[in-house]
């Protein structure tokens, strides 16, 4: 929900035992379910980690401190990126962090890297999620699982829907992954359907960022990448933001134009293959875009 991150970021920050204090609910001003609630989400989208040393105690990561928390810098005051989520970049930004978490395993990484069908219904992701984790020996009961299809789809579907077909009202709080329709309900009351092509409110400059990431992650050190492979691959920007090949394109087209050198379109003997000539910092990527520089 809309203001969890920035308070659970904050509440690290000042007090790194917060989410095991017993006065956690006063200080965050919310219920003991909320607390747990949000540091599981200040976690899965990498906004908090365990600190090195102190156990029972987190500190904010580097993106949380530059999207949320305002500072002193060495000169001047550090204005946070965008600490009560108004730009549709952080949004994605925020997408891509939860679905590229390589340290909590959840359902957003199987739907959003390695699940390729195009519509789904919830049993039918339940049934996949169960056969995944009974194959790699995972503990996981089709209740536990279910919850967690619905919580996805609550996420990214507004206005959640019972059996019966009436709102469930603990669940109409905005969530704000809305506002990215990357899932959409089908015709079909049961099915639902990605979004995939163009994505008009992601700006290059995020797109750009999980590029980075992508390379950085990926199993080969070669610092070329197949446009199949950024489109189709696991925990590829493709995938996770759930492009078609032209739109991918046209992000390629516009940050190897925007960083010179960095980036290059290759186009070899039919292959198309993207080429990180040199390496670039992303988050100064992203730091351009909330400063104005990378503004479409």
């Amino acid at each position: 929900r809309y203001g969890w991150l920035e308070k659970g970021v904050r509440g690290a920050k000042e007090c790194p035992d917060l989410f095991w204090r017993d006065d956690a609910i006063i200080k965050l001003g919310v219920g003991k379910n909320m607390v747990a609630s949000i540091r599981h989400w200040c976690e899965v989208s990498q906004l908090i980690e365990a600190e090195p040393v102190a156990k029972r105690a987190v500190r904010p990561t580097v993106i949380a401190t530059k999207l949320l928390l305002s500072g002193n810098g060495q000169a001047e005051v550090v204005e946070a990126w965008d600490p009560y989520l108004e730009d549709d970049a952080s949004l994605w930004l925020l997408h891509w962090l939860i679905a590229t978490n390589p340290n909590i395993g959840t359902i957003w990484q199987l739907l959003f890297s390695q699940y390729r069908r195009q519509e789904f219904s919830r049993s039918e992701l339940t049934a996949t999620l169960l056969d995944f984790a009974a194959k790699r020996g995972l503990r996981a009961t089709e209740s536990t699982i279910r919850r967690d299809v619905d919580c996805l789809i609550r996420s990214y579907v507004p206005q959640a829907i019972d059996a019966k077909g009436d709102a469930i009202a603990e669940e109409t709080f905005y969530c704000p992954l809305h506002q990215l329709d990357l899932i959409q309900p089908s015709y079909d009351v049961e099915l639902y359907r990605f979004a995939i092509g163009p994505k008009p409110t992601l700006p290059p400059a995020v797109f750009a960022f999980a590029l980075h990431q992508h390379f950085e992650t990926r199993q080969s050190t070669s610092q070329a990448m197949s446009v199949q492979e950024c489109l189709y691959g696991e925990g590829s920007a493709g995938q996770v933001f759930k492009l078609d090949e032209n739109s991918l394109i046209e992000y390629l087209e516009e940050i190897e134009e925007r960083m010179p050198g960095k980036v290059i379109l290759d186009e070899t003997a039919g292959l198309r293959q993207i080429l990180r000539k040199s390496d670039y910092d992303p988050f100064a990527v992203l730091d351009d875009y909330y400063r104005g520089k990378w503004r479409r």
